[in-house]
Formats: structure tokens, C-alpha cells, sequence
């Protein structure tokens, strides 16, 4: 049993008229019939009374009906569901982000997308530079928002943004009085860093920013989340350098400040397998390249 057979089926029944069911169907009446009744055959049923000049259905022709609508419905269904999902609107998207993106470009992203693709599945993980790169690895995600540089040639990164380093203070800090803070003034202080396992390109940046100023950070603390290297410098364990859009992220005792005659310099980027072929992934791409265009406009 075919498709085609339930299509003709319905027109019969529908109709209770193999004339004008073949005409619904635009094709010959005796093929028609014949497709009926081969049906019928191989059914075990009688599906339709015939006469001369009526055409009754049957009780279990009646039944039939009943799930041969729903089997059409189906399939239509199907068919229309994978044709949405060849066009990247209907599917599956494991995201993975690191915590500072929370702060600027994720939500504007997620909410977009998902407007323009309500039938993607979105699922959102948090992950260190570090992790994504051994979840992309494992096959755990399909796209990242992370801090280059990556060294990992199995992956193609495009940069979203650029920002520079701010220092997020105590709210009491003496240095919290100051517009800009000069780079040096913060070679006594204790920093309070991420592990450089967690996400070597901007540990090494903020390193780097220090050594050039003369100074190797003295770090206290280390934490492997943005929001708790705030709660830890907001409760006067230390001070950090994190990035600007990190102002974003409010907590009560906690100033942030601008770094004087400063050219560091970090970036945000999407990450991807060189190999993946998904529609979802290039709606998502494609989402994400229009709301950076629109920003630096």
C-alpha cells in the first residue's frame, strides 16, 4: 500500500462518486476503480457498496477513512517538517557561551534568532573558552561564544566584537575616586583571575597588559565564572581586569573603571566545525553577522 492509494481512497469516499472522485484526482475512471479495488484486495475489506448508480461505504470502509485522514495528515506533516528543517527553521542548536557574553551579545542574539525561528530548539550551555573546545571535540555543540585566540584548526572562528579592558574595583577602593586608572597603580593590588586552563588567550592578555606596566599581577584568587569573580571583588577580596561589556552586570560594592592610555584590546567570536553542514547553524551565523553589521553602523 501506497500513499497514492489512501489519496484515492479519500476522493471515493469523499465523493461517493468514482466520476467525480477521478475527476478530483485528474485521472480516468477505470484506473480508479481499479486502484480501489486492488485495495480492497489486499486490505481483506470491502471498503465501498456499488451499484450501477450509487456508491455506499462500508463500516470498515468508514473506520478506514477515519485513519486513512490521519495518515495523510501525517505525512504532510512530515513533509513540511522536513523541508523547514532543510531551510534551517525547524531543528536543534546546542550553544555554548562563556559567562561575560551573558552581559552583551547573547541575549541580543538568542532573542533575535528565536523570534525569526520560534521552531528551533535552543539549548544554552556555559562553558569556559577552554570547555568548548573539548565539547566541540565530543560532538556537545554545534556553535560557541568565546575568547580567542583558539589554536585548534578543526575550527573556523569569526570575531563578533572587539572591547577593551576596564578594572573592576571595590566600591571603597581608593582608586574608585579616579576616572582612569593608570595601569601601574594596580601593581600592588590583589587580582583575582580566572585559571589560565579556563581560557589562556585573555589570561595571557591581562598578564601580558601587567608585565609591560612593570609588574607581575600578585593573584589571590582564582574563579572560573565572571559573576563570581565580581561577587569576590565586590566583597573587597581583590581587584580584576575584565572586559568593558562586563559593566553590564551590576552587583551592590562594585565600581568599574576605565584603564588609563590603554590599547588592550580583547575579542569576542563565534566558533564552529569546519565539517558542519547544519541549516540551523547557518541561520544562526547568518542571524548573528546582521546584529553585528547593525551595531557598528
Amino acid at each position: 500500500m501506497e500513499l497514492r492509494h489512501l489519496h484515492y481512497f479519500v476522493a471515493v469516499a469523499e465523493e461517493l462518486h468514482f466520476g467525480r472522485a477521478a475527476e478530483r484526482l485528474h485521472m480516468a475512471q477505470p484506473p480508479l476503480s481499479q486502484q480501489i479495488r486492488q485495495l480492497e484486495d489486499e486490505l481483506g475489506v470491502q471498503l465501498f457498496y456499488r451499484t450501477k448508480r450509487h456508491v455506499q461505504i462500508t463500516e470498515a470502509g468508514y473506520v478506514f477513512l477515519q485513519e486513512a485522514r490521519q495518515t495523510l495528515t501525517q505525512a504532510e506533516q512530515a513533509i513540511v517538517a522536513a523541508q523547514k528543517a532543510s531551510r534551517g527553521e525547524l531543528g536543534r542548536l546546542v550553544i555554548g557561551f562563556v559567562g561575560s557574553a551573558t552581559s552583551d551579545i547573547l541575549p541580543t542574539l538568542i532573542r533575535a534568532f528565536h523570534e525569526r525561528y520560534p521552531e528551533v530548539e535552543l539549548h544554552l550551555r556555559e562553558l569556559t573558552t577552554a570547555q568548548q573546545v573539548r565539547a566541540f571535540r565530543d560532538g556537545r555543540i554545534h556553535v560557541g561564544i568565546l575568547r580567542p585566540p583558539i589554536h585548534d584548526d578543526t575550527l573556523r572562528i569569526e570575531t563578533v566584537f572587539k572591547e577593551p579592558l576596564i578594572v573592576a574595583l571595590p566600591e571603597r577602593h581608593p582608586l574608585s575616586s579616579q576616572v582612569q586608572v593608570p595601569i601601574d597603580a594596580l601593581a600592588r593590588e590583589h587580582f583575582i583571575l580566572f585559571p589560565r586552563q579556563q581560557g589562556s588567550g585573555l589570561y595571557d592578555q591581562i598578564i601580558s597588559l601587567c608585565q609591560r606596566a612593570g609588574f607581575s599581577p600578585q593573584i589571590m584568587q582564582e574563579a572560573i565564572q565572571m559573576q563570581t569573580i565580581l561577587g569576590l571583588v565586590a566583597a573587597g577580596l581583590g581587584i580584576s581586569l575584565v572586559p568593558a561589556s562586563t559593566q553590564h552586570l551590576r552587583s551592590t560594592g562594585l565600581m568599574y573603571r576605565e584603564l588609563q592610555a590603554s590599547t588592550a584590546y580583547v575579542e569576542m567570536a563565534l566558533a564552529w566545525s569546519k565539517e558542519a553542514t547544519s541549516p540551523v547553524l547557518d541561520r544562526f551565523l547568518r542571524t548573528a553577522r546582521e546584529i553585528i553589521q547593525r551595531r557598528e553602523k
